[in-house]
């Protein structure tokens, strides 16, 4: 079995512990995640499991013609030759293996009658080369393509002429046309639609290699990982089952680790008021010191709680008074080429408070038609009707262009802050990921998405009650995104939006306006009164042919739901009481099952707890030297490990009861 495997692995950048003694194997059949604060390390642990940083200490082992594909965030640019000849270059270990082979043939024409051993050897490698797909590359390498968003017409162009986001495409397409046994993934999501995403969980489930991945979408993890690793304080811990029950144990564990800083806190504070007051006192010169030495020490052994799991919260400004009809779109058209209609009859209308999502794949038109509502594309025909009061605010990632200046970010955020939220400032910056000293940088010195980041919030500080966001989840990591999530939510006024992010959109979205481009590329829409649940459903029963296409069968449909709620509305009383003590019955189980939860949850981290002490006790030089105490210590972790597992399977059961 295919395996890589890093043993006490030790990284410092100058005086700073990137990596701790971590240790990790992954092999075939591996899922998971690794998560992390920004700046925690994630993405150079990953270098070093494919090879390209050397550590400072430990030992990273790797199965005999093992192949591990990685993926960096970004960067990769390709060029030189077309799409279809570029993939085919994830093959390079086939074209060796028949290089190889061929050469074996060559030897055995020169040696005559001695090609026994030759012959063997080169049987071995041809069962090789045909065991891994080596013959359906071709195949395999369109069915990846065409699932990351490829189309047909595209494989012969030069790689060139695609854009940034679809150079990663390209990248990542050839990380999985490899058929590798470890895939590496450093945030494959970045750059694709809802529908690639989907694409991607689909064969990730189904990949039978091994798999590490750090990503920001949380419902993407959820759908592909059985494990999540955390790196904290250049330590690596490792979480049984999906992202969700790592957030619920972690936050359990949170709790005691919360209590612990608040106390450490108020102890350092408590220290550094008395040295403060008497450090310069000749009589309380030696109490001073002794306080001093007393902090120092505390200090030294600083609890730290993981940025990511700080609950950072903040309202929008009161979104100004508008009337009932925000937004009135009258047969908006749109073209490009003078020919072909993208957008083509669209007519809307926006009431307040909805927070309408706009659907559809890439090149449908959804930027075009925000472009449009923000009035930043005049080029159209139709009517767009602001209601009474209505003043728009519009977030795209063309906004960081427009963030300049030499002041620091801090300063830039103040001066665009309603008065009560200056005092909140840091905070505000701390959910978008600037943090500590990183508030001081200056404006001329960021990147693109830091940039974004900064347009986003100073958009959301902001007195306006219709927004209109383009991709606002890019460049956040997960605890952003729930920030931004919770403050949206909050918001007093109306949101039209458009992200790749399903968890996000089903959290935020109250309609879906869908845009899709039909077979001779001209646009259509449909609006869908429900949530994206509804419209994912509604999509899924079209597929199935479980939703009628006709008028008849609608005003079948409806009559059948008209006698429907005519029987329901002649129950008896005595069926109505049932019915009420049913529904009682059932409320009392699930608040059962969630005490159940809750307490398995709470189980899990204390056993998690004692986990880490004897692991950490068994590698104590007194206790492997020693084999008894050895051999008595991994008795107990065998049992804490069985026990865990034992939990670990009662929560997925009573959690999936739960629904």
């Amino acid at each position: 079995m295919a395996f890589v495997q890093f043993s006490k692995v030790s990284l410092a950048f100058g005086d700073r512990d990137i990596l701790k003694d971590v240790s990790v194997n992954l092999n075939a059949g591996t899922k998971a995640a690794l998560t992390g604060a920004n700046g925690a390390g994630k993405s150079t642990l990953i270098k070093i499991m494919a090879g390209l940083v050397e550590p400072d200490m430990g030992e990273r082992i790797a199965e005999k013609d093992c192949r591990i594909a990685y993926l960096p965030q970004s960067g990769l640019i390709h060029s030189g030759c077309s799409l279809r000849e570029e993939i085919d270059k994830a093959f390079v270990w086939g074209y060796e293996l028949q290089h190889r082979i061929d050469a074996l043939g060559e030897q055995m024409k020169a040696a005559g009658a001695n090609t026994t051993y030759l012959a063997e050897q080169q049987s071995e490698l041809l069962a090789k080369l045909e065991n891994s797909g080596w013959y359906r590359r071709n195949a395999f390498s369109e069915q990846v393509l065409i699932g990351l968003g490829f189309l047909r017409s595209d494989f012969e162009k030069q790689t060139e002429s695609f854009s940034g986001g679809w150079q990663m495409r390209i990248a990542l397409a050839k990380a999985l046309a490899c058929t590798p046994d470890i895939l590496l993934l450093d945030e494959p999501t970045n750059y694709l639609d809802i529908e690639a995403r989907s694409w991607l969980e689909t064969f990730l489930c189904d990949f039978k290699g091994g798999f590490l991945l750090v990503s920001h979408d949380r419902y993407f993890l959820d759908q592909t990982v059985n494990e999540v690793y955390e790196l904290f304080g250049g330590e690596l811990k490792r979480y049984n089952g999906n992202f969700t029950h790592y957030e619920h144990v972690r936050a359990v564990e949170l709790k005691t680790l919360i209590a612990e800083y608040e106390k450490q806190q108020a102890e350092i504070q408590h220290l550094e008021e008395f040295i403060n007051r008497f450090g310069y006192k000749a009589t309380k010169a030696a109490q001073a010191q002794e306080r001093q030495k007393m902090l120092d020490k505390i200090l030294a052994n600083k609890i730290e709680i993981p940025e990511s799991l700080k609950k950072i919260h903040f309202t929008f400004p009161p979104a100004p008074h508008s009337g009932n009809i925000v937004l009135t779109l009258e047969h908006i058209c749109k073209t490009y080429d003078g020919v072909r209609m993208v957008i083509d009859g669209l007519d809307l209308i926006l009431e307040k408070g909805e927070r309408i999502v706009v659907a559809g794949h890439n090149g449908a038109g959804k930027s075009t038609l925000l472009r449009i509502i923000a009035g930043v594309d005049a080029d159209f025909t139709g009517t767009v009707k602001l209601g009474s009061g209505v003043g728009i605010g519009y977030f795209s990632q063309d906004s960081a262009e427009k963030i300049t200046g030499s002041e620091s970010i801090l300063e830039r955020l103040e001066s665009k802050c309603p008065l009560e939220l200056i005092p909140k400032a840091r905070d505000m910056l701390g959910a978008f990921l600037f943090r500590g000293d990183d508030v001081f940088k200056s404006i001329d010195v960021l990147s693109g998405g830091e940039k974004s980041r900064i347009a986003l919030l100073e958009l959301l500080l902001q007195p306006v009650n219709l927004l209109v966001l383009d991709e606002p989840t890019n460049h956040l990591d997960m605890h952003s995104k729930d920030v931004l999530l919770e403050a949206l939510k909050g918001f007093g006024g109306t949101v039209v939006f458009v992200s790749h992010d399903r968890g996000f959109i089903e959290d935020l979205s109250t309609r879906v306006l869908e845009l899709r481009l039909d077979g001779d590329g001209a646009g259509t829409y449909r609006v869908f009164p429900g949530d994206y649940k509804y419209y994912i459903q509604r999509l899924s029963d079209e597929a199935n042919g479980t939703v009628g296409k006709t008028s008849l069968e609608a005003a079948v449909v409806q009559s059948a739901q008209i006698q429907h709620n005519s029987e329901k509305e002649s129950k008896s009383a005595s069926e109505t009481k049932q019915n009420w003590e049913e529904q009682k019955r059932a409320q009392a189980e699930r608040r059962k099952l969630e005490r159940e939860v809750e307490k398995l949850e709470s189980q899990i981290a204390e056993i998690e707890q004692k986990k880490s002490a004897l692991e950490a006790k068994l590698a104590q030089p007194e206790v492997y030297s020693n084999g008894e105490k050895a051999k008595a210590v991994q008795a107990e972790l065998d049992t804490i490990i069985r026990t865990l597992e034992e939990l670990n399977a009662a929560w997925e059961k009573a959690a999936e009861q739960l629904g």
